[in-house]
């Protein structure tokens, strides 16, 4: 398949699957079985395109927060915001030091896959029979930034879904809500994840290693599709569950498992 092709289409993967709770980062190493191996830098970059899309798409709040931090309600959510990320920093930085780093298989994210679409039924069932919350606090913020940690070490979780079904189990039962924050907080993670990558890639191998082109062209796409998925998904959640998704994780975790056997 011709090299551009390929990209285009991790491009489009990364768009459609970076903000449904399906794992972009598992689903870029699956088609990387066939569509050949991608840097570490690649895989988080093209993400940060996906991320792009949000804060296009949520300019307004993200201006709101920007200029009305004088106003308590405002000031408190970026406050949040800043626990949750900092606490994804640290633990995303403590995982690197561990020596954490994503698989040359797909058979963990296969099985995390399945776990994951198990997850989902078992937090639709447990806030249907909660109220309503849309309020955020501190203790859903903290369980947000663990829930990313907990995705970035074990891909296939899905840093979406992680953060999304955390902050319902926690106290954030409203769907929109929780998208909201697990959105506006996957701006700053990703801007930081690329940003570690390239002064990593730069200090060990140099920047010109890195096949310059052909992110860029995965980053506009992603940034792209995702615009248009994001848009689909707040638009979703109104009046759907994410029951949907569960099963196609599961499917396609068994799949996998199936072909490996």
């Amino acid at each position: 398949m011709d090299n551009l092709l390929q990209v285009i289409l991790l491009g489009i993967i990364e768009g459609v699957t970076e903000f449904l709770p399906i794992s972009s980062t598992g689903h870029l190493l699956i088609a990387q079985q066939w569509l050949g191996h991608r840097s570490d830098l690649f895989t988080v970059a093209i993400q940060a395109g996906a991320i792009l899309s949000v804060s296009l798409i949520f300019w307004r709040r993200l201006l709101q927060m920007a200029t009305q931090l004088h106003d308590a309600e405002t000031r408190d959510y970026v406050l949040k915001l800043g626990l949750a990320f900092m606490v994804t920093v640290i633990g995303g930085v403590a995982a690197k030091q561990l020596g954490f780093e994503l698989p040359d298989t797909v058979y963990p994210v296969a099985i995390a896959l399945v776990v994951g679409g198990v997850v989902i039924f078992m937090v639709e069932a447990y806030i249907e029979r909660r109220p309503v919350v849309t309020t955020l606090n501190w203790n859903v913020a903290f369980w947000v930034g663990i829930a990313q940690v907990v995705a970035a070490v074990f891909p296939g979780t899905s840093r979406s879904a992680a953060a999304l079904f955390a902050a319902m189990l926690v106290g954030l039962t409203s769907r929109p809500a929780a998208a909201e924050f697990a959105f506006l907080l996957a701006i700053p993670t990703m801007f930081a994840a690329t940003g570690y990558e390239l002064a990593e890639l730069y200090f060990e191998d140099g920047l010109g290693t890195e096949n310059w082109t052909d992110l860029a062209v995965a980053f506009v796409v992603s940034t792209v599709v995702g615009f248009i998925v994001v848009r689909w998904l707040l638009r979703y959640i109104q009046s759907h569950s994410y029951r949907p998704f569960g099963w196609y994780r599961i499917v396609l975790g068994a799949v996998l498992l199936a072909t490996m056997t």
